[in-house]
């Protein structure tokens, strides 16, 4: 009996072996075109591109092929993360009330932050609940396939109040989740904001949306919402490789502005500056994990690692950050808990003692404090990296 279940496992290890590998000579009729348009500094008339000229597409540690080989086997000597892990989801009591009036003094406005998982984030001020890159679906990945969540979504899909706008960063499947969004708009009709061209892989699902270029804005549900530079890349289908362009958001919000991330590496690091600019931030939600594609990794061309992200919460001068992008899926081969306590080390590393930017847990709701004048604090990457080196990391895999 156990040889017969190990005969189907490797079956099935094998089946999706050979669809991952098929994706990368899938016919060119896979291809999708998202968006037409004038080519600028980030766009060349057919694809978009980092403009400081990094690829990120490329997959990290050799061949696509091998890529896809090992995240389908395991066989990579990656530290073991566990099946499952509890969640004590929000109940609807614990949000922040749908009738809870604006405060007399706009810097006094409540803001409540649930993380859902992932990169999705539920942020509500009075008014107005904005959700992040929703994603309840069971695998980050399509047909039924791709990384199965560990952790159930922080909140149940039924216990989400009326959501009133929606971010998408970009297209890859564990940003931009049909199933999810199709749910979201059939039953709430919130206004979707995304960069260009993710608007046309919603539409084929009937769901419409805002899709903005950098540096562009647009007044939605009562908000500003910026549509701003990050570092990555796209694709759904491999061929159709950056037909659509990636981005971060801030959103304007009486008592101090929202910056969410999307998924990002850090790049020329400009990006950052550029977000700052458009107002003091209360809040930042920063990606932290999917960083580590080989023993030591510290950042990926796509995804910044936990230093990094101190790095971009100091530079942004935000009053409060969340770290997300971590303990949802399996993408890279750091341990499951190695994002929040590489960043608590680095933190002690850097001499950092507030809390103001931290890991919350999964469906806890946590209120953000008004805003304050950031902090003074001190950041020599080359420092910090030599002291994790030593005891504060060096257990870390």
């Amino acid at each position: 009996m156990a040889r017969g279940f190990r005969t189907i496992g490797w079956a099935l290890v094998w089946i999706v072996a050979i669809l991952c590998l098929a994706v990368t000579i899938v016919p060119r009729f896979l291809d999708r075109i998202y968006y037409r348009g004038v080519a600028g500094d980030h766009f060349d008339g057919a694809r978009f591109f980092n403009p400081d000229g990094d690829d990120t597409s490329a997959p990290p540690g050799g061949s696509r092929s091998g890529f896809f080989w090992r995240q389908a086997t395991g066989s990579d000597g990656r530290p073991q993360w566990p099946a499952q892990v509890p969640v004590q989801q929000a109940r609807p009591g614990e949000l922040l009330p749908a009738a809870t009036r604006p405060a007399r003094d706009p810097a006094q406005t409540p803001m409540r932050v649930t993380w859902v998982g992932h990169a999705s984030v539920l942020v509500q001020t009075p008014g107005l609940n904005i959700l992040t890159d929703p994603v309840w679906s069971e695998r980050a990945g399509p047909f039924g396939f791709g990384p199965k969540r560990v952790a159930a979504p922080g909140i149940a899909l039924a216990d989400l109040p009326k959501i009133d706008l929606i971010v998408i960063s970009h297209n890859h499947y564990d940003h931009l989740d049909l199933t999810t969004l199709k749910a979201l708009y059939d039953r709430d009709r919130p206004a979707i904001v995304t960069s260009l061209g993710n608007d046309a892989i919603l539409r084929s699902d009937g769901v419409p949306a805002t899709a903005l270029d950098w540096r562009q804005v647009q007044r939605v549900a009562g908000a500003n919402v910026h549509v701003v530079r990050n570092h990555h890349w796209s694709s759904r289908w491999f061929v159709d490789r950056n037909r659509a362009l990636w981005s971060a958001f801030v959103v304007e919000l009486p008592g101090g502005n929202l910056f969410f991330a999307g998924d990002t590496g850090m790049g020329d690091g400009a990006w950052v500056e550029e977000a700052r600019a458009l107002g003091p931030i209360r809040l930042a939600l920063i990606p932290v994990g999917a960083f580590r594609f080989q023993p030591g990794q510290m950042a990926s061309g796509a995804h910044i690692g936990p230093v990094d992200a101190l790095d971009v919460f100091r530079r942004l001068g935000a009053s409060q950050g969340v770290a997300i992008h971590w303990g949802t899926f399996r993408l890279s081969y750091e341990g499951y808990a190695t994002p929040p306590r590489l960043l608590s080390a680095a933190k002690a590393c850097a001499g950092v003692t507030d809390r103001r930017f931290g890991a919350v847990g999964i469906g806890r709701p946590v209120d953000i404090a008004p805003m304050v004048a950031p902090a003074a604090m001190g950041f020599d990457r080359a420092a910090i990296l030599h002291c994790l080196e030593g005891p504060a990391g060096n257990t870390l895999q």
